[in-house]
């Protein structure tokens, strides 16, 4: 069954009768040959398409970065990547079906790869607990991610997930606790470390994985501190309140670059990333080499400090004195 957003609904309408015209060419209108029609509709439909894709709402690229057959982060490791040798377990609990990671190849550069992967399907997407990691999802991430600073090998994260597992079991097995020590791990490595958001980017979910020298995004891929839905529950006790809270959390690429919380944007497709997986792999492939080559540059000790500015740069702040208020006067 093909899923279609509600705004793209008059594209597809447009392509379907431009589908049927082809398929039965029979004159629709007296004055106008079969092959003039065609031409028209197909213009119509290319302007369409370019109106509705320039002029997106922070909403609906929420809605396009959680498209279903939007390409998820296994499809990039095969279309983007070289040799992937996946690697599993963290070694202490078990292996989180969330979190996919392993070595890999891009553009001669070896790397460790670390991801969220979301699940196509009902069995799927239980196996994958819908790209939400527990615990031992980050434990099997940091473990990897030592094995590529001990071995000097760069790390590319990339990450799709509305955010942490915060079921029972996650909590018992600390899940705060190990997002925590991957975010003081990940400052540390004297290895370069490129994130690129594929999709969704909620929460600590993705920063687990996502403290990085460069951090990349996708056009239509969106970060946020907490999901639009959450916080409209929160501010105005209304999830319908979803389209107002994504314009008011900044979360699109263009915000997110206006604000320096990402280094770059990885253009896609005109229609979104599903549209074209393989045109959007080869963007992002392109980027994540670039990002590496640049960082492969600098010294440990110049990434280190690289990093530490990159981070405390973030969250800019002024503050104001208040005008001294005069006391009142005793009664009396």
């Amino acid at each position: 069954m093909k899923h279609v957003l509600d705004f793209e609904k008059p594209i597809v309408e447009l392509q379907e009768t431009l589908n049927e015209l082809r398929k039965h060419p029979e004159p629709h209108l007296p004055d106008l040959s079969i092959e003039d029609e065609i031409a028209l509709i197909e213009k119509k439909l290319e302007e369409t398409r370019r109106h509705v894709f320039t002029n997106l709402s922070a909403w609906q690229r929420v809605q396009l970065a959680r498209h279903p057959k939007r390409p998820y982060s296994m499809d990039y490791l095969r279309l983007a990547f070289d040799e992937f040798h996946p690697l599993h377990g963290d070694r202490l609990f078990s292996d989180d079906k969330a979190m996919v990671g392993g070595l890999a190849m891009i553009g001669g550069h070896r790397c460790m790869v670390v991801c969220t992967q979301k699940g196509r399907g009902t069995k799927e997407n239980i196996l994958r607990n819908f790209g939400s990691a527990h615990p031992e999802g980050y434990r099997k991430a940091l473990r990897l991610m030592r094995l590529a600073d001990k071995f000097g090998l760069p790390i590319i994260s990339l990450i799709d997930t509305a955010g942490a597992y915060p079921g029972i079991g996650a909590e018992e097995r600390h899940i705060a606790e190990a997002i925590a020590v991957n975010l003081r791990e990940m400052t540390m490595f004297r290895v370069p470390i490129v994130a690129a958001v594929i999709g969704e980017g909620g929460s600590g979910g993705a920063l687990g994985i996502g403290v990085a020298d460069k951090v990349l995004v996708l056009e239509n891929a969106y970060y946020s501190v907490i999901s639009p839905e959450g916080c409209a529950a929160i501010l105005w006790k209304d999830r319908g309140a979803a389209a107002k809270a994504a314009e008011a959390l900044k979360i699109t690429a263009n915000h997110l670059l206006a604000l320096g919380l990402v280094d770059a944007i990885v253009p896609e497709p005109l229609g979104g990333a599903h549209t074209d997986p393989e045109a959007t792999s080869s963007n992002l492939r392109e980027h994540l080499i670039n990002a590496l080559e640049e960082l492969q540059k600098l010294s440990p000790e110049d990434l280190l400090q690289h990093r530490y500015r990159k981070y405390r740069a973030l969250g800019r702040f002024s503050e104001e004195t208040a005008p001294a208020q005069n006391p009142e006067p005793p009664e009396g």
